[in-house]
């Protein structure tokens, strides 16, 4: 056994002997002499298996070459520019490749370019060797070699539509249909070259779960474009991260369209009994009282607003702080509502408190549908999800509350004040004791008494019936002292 075949035996690569001795040739007449086939040997065998992958995860900015087995999931369209000082036209094409770890981009150059078009097909399995770099949507690799790859597995899905669960960091060329939950502003920014840039976002919910869509320049304007409840697809978006969390971006080469299709949506929330200071959760409940919103002075003299909700569920109740344009929305008792990702915080007098801030998504669910408006944004110049403790003169608090001490005071209305406001409403303006009337309206209130609301007065009503919040009900009873006694509820 020669020297390159011993070192060959030792090799855990999937390379041949008959490649292998090349490179060592070509190594032994790189280096001049200075090294015989056995030292040229080894030196191969270290390249190879520093470049070596196990997997697309694998794969990192700086590494000299990386070699991976992965499947062509979509294939892009040829792209010509100008070289600088040569007279033939570049050429490029961005082939999404993926294996069981995740997805990358390949770059195929000028003459790899035209045989991409000319021989790949998506499903394709390719061995692949490439120089890994930063691009702007994550890691790309530039192909220096490539060759199919028949007899090997690679157990990825090729599919036109991505969900939200399938997302990865680093895949690009995504198309997703998502039911459009929250929708923000637009917003300019300089950069660093002295350009201005614009920027504004979306929420996308499917079956599976829900992100947010970044919409960058020409693009940004979309945003404005759709409505909460409608459907809409994102065309060649990209994955990154941001704050731990994934989002889909959407730069000039994409595109996000409405379509008339019907998507599922389904919030999944924590019980409010369990959720804990310094949690980032998904709630959701009634409604079951509105604060007007307030304006205050930031330390660096800008205006925010805050408007406080408190929301129900069957387990307990919580108050909420919409800050900035969600403290806009037109919600009020008696409406249900999804909130997601809402910080929970040491708040007034104690009790926790959640606070909705820029990351934060409110939905307004409806008997059929999913609904939603708010402000979804990219920047950090403000502190919009600042605690509610600050209002409660804690100094600790941040920029956000500085100036609104009585933002949280006047909400504080528990079961027994519900009921006292709405006894006392039926007694200055409601039917007469002994009245026998039949009343419809929302549950707000599913405790003793259960409090409907009908977007105009609430009315206490006591019954034995099993009443869940959030449903439409009609009582026919007697009213006494400003309590409407049901003798029959539907």
């Amino acid at each position: 056994m020669s020297d390159i075949e011993g070192v060959y035996e030792d090799l855990e690569a999937d390379v041949s002997l008959e490649e292998f001795r090349e490179a060592v040739e070509e190594k032994v007449e790189q280096m001049g002499g200075l090294a015989d086939e056995e030292t040229a040997a080894m030196l191969i065998a270290h390249e190879i298996g520093e470049s070596e992958v196990g997997g697309i995860a694998d794969i990192e900015p700086g590494m000299e070459d990386a070699k991976f087995v992965a499947k062509v999931t979509s294939i892009g369209e040829v792209r010509t520019f100008e070289r600088d000082g040569e007279d033939e036209d570049g050429r490029v094409v961005n082939v999404e490749v993926a294996d069981e770890t995740g997805s990358v981009r390949a770059a195929f150059w000028d003459e790899h370019a035209e045989a991409a078009i000319e021989e790949l097909e998506e499903g394709q399995v390719l061995r692949i060797k490439g120089r890994p770099k930063e691009g702007f949507s994550g890691v790309e690799i530039s192909v220096d070699h490539v060759e199919p790859d028949p007899d090997t597995e690679v157990d990825v899905q090729v599919s036109d539509t991505h969900t939200v669960e399938a997302l990865s960091l680093g895949l690009s060329n995504v198309n997703l249909v998502g039911l459009v939950l929250d929708t923000g502003s637009v917003r300019t920014f300089d950069r660093d070259d002295g350009s201005e840039g614009k920027v504004s976002n979306l929420v996308l919910g499917d079956s599976t779960g829900r992100i947010r869509v970044t919409l960058w320049d020409e693009q940004a304007d979309l945003a404005t474009e759709f409505e909460p409840g409608t459907t809409a697809e994102v065309i060649d978006g990209y994955v990154k991260e941001r704050d731990g969390n994934l989002e889909l971006h959407v730069g000039n080469r994409g595109a996000v369209e409405e379509v008339d299709e019907e998507v599922e949506y389904v919030p999944e929330s924590t019980p409010i009994e369990d959720v804990e200071i310094d949690q980032t959760v998904d709630i959701a409940g009634v409604v079951r009282s509105a604060d007007p919103k307030r304006t205050f002075d930031r330390d660096d003299g800008s205006e925010g607003q805050v408007r406080n909700i408190r929301v129900q569920d069957a387990t307990d109740d919580i108050r909420v702080a919409l800050w900035g344009e969600k403290a806009d929305l037109d919600i009020g008792p008696g409406d249900e509502v999804a909130l997601g990702d809402v910080e929970i915080q040491d708040g007034w007098q104690d009790d926790l408190e959640a606070s909705g801030g820029w990351q934060s998504t409110v939905t307004v669910l409806e008997s059929d549908s999913v609904g939603g408006s708010g402000e979804s944004q990219t920047d950090d110049s403000s502190d919009e999800n600042a605690g509610l403790s600050a209002f409660a003169g804690d100094d600790s608090g941040t920029d956000e509350s500085d100036g609104a001490d009585a933002a949280t005071t006047d909400s504080d209305t528990d079961s027994d004040e519900l009921a006292a406001s709405s006894d006392a409403g039926a007694e200055a303006d409601g039917p007469a004791d002994g009245e026998e009337i039949e009343f419809t309206g929302v549950v707000v209130q599913a405790g003793d008494p259960v409090v409907l609301d009908d977007g105009e007065t609430t009315m206490s009503v006591e019954t034995d019936a099993d009443v869940g919040l959030g449903e439409e009900l009609t009582a026919r009873g007697i009213v006494r002292n400003g309590r409407l006694e049901a003798n029959d509820v539907f």
